[in-house]
């Protein structure tokens, strides 16, 4: 591993003893490059780790991460959600946040069954990889930002890391129900200082690069995350649980 890839893998190491105190803890968990590779280096960190997966029966994430998880063979806990009580559960959920940002919505709604999930295996701290896309250039809108500059992506960096600053409060409000912490080492300030420290060239390559995030894939791939999760492309929480979905139904 050259020292690019040592000096990031230190930093989320030191980012996720400094925030995660407890050992026993949940991972929300995808199958995706982010969720395996934080899960992956929780597990070489000795923490005593259970990977939760939420979603509709037969979405692509419950799918995906029984597929991820039959390489690592973690402790692995699904909560398939239930249609019928979905629209009773979306709407308590967003009298709690008290927003329309259908985004937002969606996540809160997700991490309300990541924390029912975590409550009924008496876990109380959650463990996510929020961040990783925001410093890594993991969403389309920094394909779209490439041909504006390093300024431009910046700009939009800047943006997506407050929305998901904000946001998780709103995760954790919603969390908070089942008295469970949901805990996001790689959006710590200091991890933020040193994730904008590493070159651009190293996330994204142009504004049709498709599967961004180079160098944390990399990294993953030296770290035993299997291929079939670090050579996967995105698909975001609400689209890849069905909750997107299902949601605009309820509308």
């Amino acid at each position: 591993m050259d020292e690019m890839y040592e000096k990031l893998l230190e930093n989320i190491k030191n980012s996720i003893s400094e925030t995660v105190k407890e050992k026993k803890i949940g991972i929300a968990f995808s199958g995706g490059v982010d969720s395996t590779l934080v899960s992956t280096i929780c597990s070489v960190m000795s923490y005593d780790i259970t990977l939760l997966t939420i979603g509709f029966a037969e979405s692509h994430d419950i799918l995906f991460a029984k597929e991820v998880n039959a390489f690592l063979k973690y402790p692995h806990h699904i909560l398939e959600i239930d249609p019928e009580t979905f629209p009773q559960i979306s709407s308590k959920v967003n009298q709690t946040i008290n927003t329309e940002n259908l985004s937002w919505n969606e996540n809160c709604i997700a991490f309300y069954y990541v924390s029912k999930l975590a409550n009924s295996l008496n876990l109380d701290t959650v463990v996510t990889a929020n961040g990783i896309d925001e410093l890594f250039c993991g969403y389309n809108a920094y394909r779209e930002a490439f041909s504006g500059g390093e300024s431009q992506i910046t700009k939009v960096m800047d943006a997506k890391l407050d929305n998901e600053l904000k946001m998780m409060k709103a995760v954790n409000l919603v969390a908070s129900e089942f008295k469970v912490k949901i805990v996001q080492p790689l959006l710590s300030s200091q991890f933020i200082e040193y994730a904008k420290t590493i070159p651009l060239s190293e996330k994204i390559h142009d504004s049709e690069d498709l599967y961004r995030k180079h160098i944390i894939r990399k990294l993953a791939s030296t770290v035993g995350v299997p291929e079939i999760s670090y050579t996967k492309r995105k698909k975001a929480l609400q689209y890849g649980s069905k909750i997107h979905k299902a949601l605009l139904k309820t509308r």
